[in-house]
């Protein structure tokens, strides 16, 4: 997954990313800014989970993203 890829991309990512994690807010997806250790952090927040569950959930949906 490229990283450089899935940022420009964010824009259009980004009602994927809120259907995929509907607890996360319009403000919030924009502020990630497709950038991963932010994505992470906020998921980490708002739903409980460890780094490494954050870890593998963006793994598994942005897979085929970037």
């Amino acid at each position: 997954m490229n990283w450089d890829i899935i940022a420009g991309k964010w824009d259009q990512l980004k009602g994927s990313v809120k259907e995929k994690w509907g607890d996360l807010t319009d403000d919030e997806v924009t502020e990630m800014a497709g950038k991963r250790d932010k994505i992470a952090g906020k998921l980490q927040e708002k739903y409980g989970w460890t780094k490494e569950e954050a870890d593998n959930q963006i793994n598994d949906f942005f897979r085929d993203k970037g």
